[in-house]
C-alpha cells in the first residue's frame, strides 16, 4: 500500500502480478485460444466448420455402455475415418463443453492424451472399455466434423454427446443414427437386471445371476401357482391370438400376504422362467426410479418390471395429507406403454390394504392379485424337505410330523431358519456333521419357540398380522408390541396410536427399560382428575371415562400432566406415572388443534382409546 511501501516497490509488484496473469492465459499454462485441444478442434473443422451450432444430447448414465457399443459399430462403417483423442483435465474443475473448444475461450487447463476408459459391464461376466472424455475427429460423406463424448462426473450427472462442424439438421440425423444403434445393440436386452441409485440419484443397472429355481422349488398350493404362471407366463405363449382378438398384452400381477411366505421367492422363480424377457428389479430406494426404468422396459419389450414392497410408494392417497410423487410416476408408467406391448408389472406387498385403488382402476395396471398365505401342514412338510435337501437329515416320520405340528402358523422363512439352526446344533455335537437327527431339529425348534426369541420370530414373519405393518413391511408397535430405541442410559419405547387401521407414534419413557410398556393413550381421565391437557397435536381431545365426560383442562393442569406423564414441553422428562383410570374407554371428539400430520388424521375421526388392564403398568402418552 502507498503509505506502507515505497512507490517503486508497489510498481514492481504490479508489473510482476501482470506478468503472472499473462502467463496464466498463455499456451505454456495450457489455456487460451492457443490451447492444444482447442487448436486441434479448430484446425480440423476449418473456418467454415466453426460457424455451425454445437448440438448436444444428454443421456442417462446407464446408457454409457450402449453408447460405446454404438460408437464402435458406427466408427467401423465403410467410408468413415475416425481419429480418437483423449482429453486430460485436472480434477475439481468445472465441466467442459465442445462449444468451449470450438470458441477457444474460458477453457480450463486441459491437454491431449491417450483416451481414458472406464470399464463397464456389458453382460453377465463381461465388460467393455468406454470413453470418459474424448473427441472423435470424423471424416465421411457428410464432411469433417467433431463428436465429443463426456462421461457423467461430479459436475455433470448425465452422459453427453456433442456434435460440432455440421449443420443442425445433419447433426440431429447423426445423433438419431446413434440412438438407433443403441436400441438395436442394447446390451441389457433379455437380461435380468438389478436397479439401484447412485449418490446423485442416477439409475444404475447391474447384471444379475439367474435364480435357477424350478417349479418344484416353489411350495405353493397348486391352484395358486397355476394362477400365477398363467397370468405371468401364459401370455407370451398366446401373444398372436390375444392381439388378433383385440386383447391387451400389458398386464399387472400383485402378490400379497404376510412377510416370509414366499412372495419374493415366487417372483424369482417367475423371473428365471421368462427367458427372452428383459427383467428389471426395483427394491427399496430404487423404487423412485420407476419412471425412467419403465421407459427402458418399453424400449426393450418383451420385459418385466418388478416392484418389491410397492406399498412404499403406492400408498392410498386418502391415508395422508399428501401423496407420494412416485405414485403418480408409477401410474403414468403403467399407462404409458401401448396395450399391445408385452410388458408385465410384477408387484409384491405385505400390506395390500394400503395400496392406491387406482392401481386396479384400468386394464393393464393390476389385473389380478394373488395371496401368498402361510403354509399349511402339507406345505410345511414339503418346505422341510426342500430346505433340507443338501443336509444329511436323518429324521423319522414321527420327527417330521411332530415338527410340522409344532410349526403351525409359521412362515417359510421360519422353516428355513429352523433347518439352519438344526445344522448348527448338529455341528455343536459333531464337527464332522455326519447327520442331523430329530433331536437336533427339536432342540433348534425349542430355541426358536422360546419366549426369549420373540423378536427373532417376528423378524421371520411369525405372528405378524399384515394389518400391523407400516408401508414397506416395518412392524409398528402397539399394545404388547414395542420397538426399542436406545436413548442415553435408558431405553425409549416407541408405540403407535391406532385409528381406523392406521398408526401414529406414541413416545413414552419406560422406567427401567426392562419390559415393553403396554396399553394405549390417555387424553385425560378420572385418574388425572378428568382434565385434558392443552396444546400439542391432539389438544382438545378430552376423555370420557365410564360414561362420564371429560372437562376442559387448564394451562396449570397442562404443565402438571406433562410432568406426570413425562411429556415433552414440561422442561424435562420424568418416568411415566401409572394411571388410575384403568379399563376405561375414551372417545375423543373432533379437535381444532394445529394441523400436524397426526391432528389432520385424528381430527377427522372418533378415536377409541383403551387403558391397560394391568393396574401397575404405565399407559401410552402421545
Amino acid at each position: 500500500m502507498p503509505d506502507q511501501a515505497p512507490d517503486r516497490q508497489a510498481r514492481e509488484f504490479a508489473a510482476a502480478f501482470r506478468e503472472f496473469l499473462d502467463w496464466i492465459h498463455s499456451p505454456a499454462a495450457g489455456a487460451g485460444s492457443d490451447n492444444e485441444v482447442s487448436a486441434l478442434v479448430r484446425d480440423f473443422l476449418g473456418p467454415d466448420g466453426t460457424h455451425h451450432s454445437v448440438v448436444t444430447r444428454d443421456l442417462p448414465r446407464f446408457e454409457h455402455v450402449n453408447l460405446q457399443t454404438a460408437i464402435d459399430t458406427w466408427c467401423a462403417r465403410a467410408g468413415r475415418v475416425v481419429e480418437v483423442r483423449g482429453i486430460a483435465m485436472p480434477p475439481h474443475y468445472g465441466g467442459l463443453s465442445l462449444q468451449q473448444l470450438v470458441g477457444g475461450d474460458g477453457l480450463p487447463p486441459i491437454r491431449l492424451t491417450a483416451p481414458a476408459l472406464t470399464d463397464l459391464p456389458n453382460g453377465p461376466g463381461s465388460t467393455l472399455g468406454c470413453l470418459r472424455l474424448a473427441v472423435l475427429l470424423v471424416s465421411d460423406e457428410l464432411g469433417r466434423y467433431v463428436v465429443m463424448i463426456q462421461a457423467p462426473n461430479e459436475h455433470q450427472p448425465s452422459l453427453q454427446v456433442e456434435v460440432a462442424g455440421l449443420p443442425v439438421r445433419l447433426a440431429q440425423r447423426l445423433l438419431a443414427d446413434l440412438d438407433q444403434l443403441r436400441a438395436e445393440l442394447n446390451v441389457y436386452c433379455g437380461h435380468l437386471l438389478d436397479v439401484s441409485l447412485d449418490p446423485m440419484g442416477g439409475v444404475i443397472l447391474a447384471f444379475a445371476d439367474l435364480p435357477g429355481l424350478s417349479r418344484e422349488d416353489v411350495v405353493l398350493p397348486s391352484a395358486v401357482l397355476a394362477r400365477v404362471e398363467r397370468h405371468a407366463l401364459g401370455v407370451a405363449g398366446h401373444r398372436e391370438k390375444l392381439l388378433a382378438t383385440g386383447q391387451h398384452l400389458k398386464r399387472g400381477l400383485l402378490l400379497y400376504g404376510p412377510p416370509g411366505t414366499g412372495k419374493t421367492h415366487t417372483t424369482r422363480y417367475l423371473l428365471g422362467q421368462m427367458n427372452g424377457y428383459t427383467r428389471l428389479v426395483l427394491t427399496g430406494r430404487s423404487l423412485v426410479a420407476v419412471g425412467a426404468v419403465t421407459d427402458l422396459a418399453r424400449a426393450l419389450v418383451p420385459s418385466v418390471v418388478v416392484l418389491e414392497d410397492v406399498d412404499l410408494v403406492a400408498e392410498e392417497r386418502s391415508l395422508g395429507p399428501s401423496s407420494s410423487p412416485v405414485l403418480f410416476d408409477l401410474l403414468d408408467a403403467m399407462d404409458g406403454a401401448a396395450p399391445d406391448a408385452d410388458l408385465l408389472f410384477l408387484l409384491t406387498t405385505n400390506r395390500a390394504d394400503l395400496l392406491e385403488p387406482a392401481l386396479a382402476a384400468r386394464p393393464g395396471r393390476v389385473d389380478i392379485a394373488v395371496e401368498i398365505a402361510l403354509p399349511d401342514a402339507l406345505a410345511r412338510e414339503r418346505l422341510l424337505t426342500l430346505y433340507g435337501q443338501n443336509v444329511p437329515l436323518d429324521l423319522t416320520q414321527e420327527d417330521v410330523q411332530l415338527t410340522v405340528e409344532r410349526t403351525d402358523g409359521t412362515t417359510a422363512s421360519f422353516l428355513k431358519e429352523l433347518i439352519r439352526r438344526a445344522v448348527l446344533e448338529a455341528l455343536h455335537d459333531d464337527p464332522a456333521l455326519s447327520t442331523v437327527t430329530g433331536a437336533h431339529l427339536a432342540r433348534a425348534l425349542d430355541d426358536l419357540l422360546d419366549a426369549a426369541q420373540a423378536v427373532t420370530r417376528t423378524l421371520l414373519g411369525v405372528g405378524v398380522d399384515p394389518a400391523d405393518l407400516q408401508p414397506g413391511g416395518a412392524l409398528s408397535a402397539g399394545p404388547g408390541r414395542v420397538g426399542w430405541m436406545p436413548h442415553g442410559p435408558r431405553v425409549m419405547a416407541r408405540g403407535f396410536v391406532r385409528y381406523s387401521g392406521l398408526s401414529f407414534p406414541a413416545s413414552v419413557w419406560c422406567p427401567g427399560a426392562l419390559k415393553p410398556t403396554a396399553g394405549r393413550t390417555c387424553w385425560g381421565c378420572r385418574g388425572c382428575a378428568g382434565r385434558g391437557r392443552r396444546g400439542g397435536a391432539v389438544s382438545g381431545l378430552l376423555g370420557r371415562a365410564a360414561g362420564g365426560r371429560g372437562v376442559s383442562g387448564s394451562r396449570q393442569h397442562d404443565t402438571e400432566h406433562r410432568h406426570d406423564h413425562g411429556l415433552p414441553g414440561a422442561g424435562h422428562r420424568r418416568p411415566l406415572a401409572a394411571c388410575s383410570g384403568r379399563n376405561h374407554q375414551y372417545l375423543g371428539p373432533r379437535t381444532s388443534a394445529p394441523k400436524t400430520n397426526a391432528s389432520r388424521a385424528l381430527s377427522s375421526r372418533w378415536v377409541r382409546q383403551v387403558h391397560d388392564d394391568d393396574p401397575g403398568a404405565a399407559h401410552w402418552v402421545f
